[in-house]
């Protein structure tokens, strides 16, 4: 079993007293879209949630999630991370990680993961560009999960990945959908420019 765990603990510290992760895309909250599109591959989702920001937790009213609150979110990524993949049950034969902040993953560059984990069971697997530039989301099958659950600080699975170089398999999405984080009010403001462009 495949569990998408999205990672929405983050403290929203760059967006000066704003929320990156309750932005409005299409109508709703970036974590509710994010959130329901990695419902909408048929996976079984998780969501690692802050203790001190409810207003995610109201995003996601009615959206069939677990949710694993993370004391110790301020400590990092890492964190986060960790308490998700303690969370994930003894069927989970890999966990796809998808961080809430990038609003150009679709469901079908979640799909494209997915098959690409059928067609390599046993690599990690990372979103890329066309261009093989490494990115998110980045799926670990189930041997990795001891290595996941040692991790501590910001650098979130860096040192996993940095550790197992070798079993890397990039896997390619359209444009920057791998890449593209918005963090402050500006790199909202010129991603909404941009799109309202093309």
């Amino acid at each position: 079993m495949l569990t998408i765990l999205v990672l929405a603990a983050g403290s929203s510290s760059r967006m000066r007293g704003g929320d990156k992760l309750l932005e409005d895309i299409e109508g709703a909250p970036l974590l509710r879209i994010i959130t329901s599109r990695a419902l909408a591959t048929g996976a079984n989702v998780m969501v690692a949630l802050p203790l001190d920001k409810p207003n995610r937790m109201e995003a996601l009213a009615g959206l069939s999630v677990q949710s694993v609150f993370v004391p110790d979110a301020d400590n990092g990524m890492a964190h986060s991370l960790r308490a998700g993949v303690a969370a994930l049950s003894d069927e989970t034969t890999a966990v796809m990680i998808l961080p809430a902040d990038m609003p150009e993953i679709e469901e079908f560059d979640l799909q494209t993961m997915i098959n690409a984990l059928k067609a390599t069971p046993e690599a990690i697997l990372r979103g890329a560009t066309a261009a093989q530039v490494p990115g998110h989301p980045v799926l670990f099958p189930r041997r990795f999960f001891p290595e996941l659950l040692r991790l501590s600080g910001d650098k979130g699975a860096r040192d996993v990945l940095k550790a197992n170089k070798q079993s890397i398999t990039l896997v390619p999405l359209p444009e920057n959908h791998a890449l593209v984080d918005l963090d402050t009010p500006e790199q909202w403001e010129s991603w909404r420019a941009e799109r309202h462009r093309t």
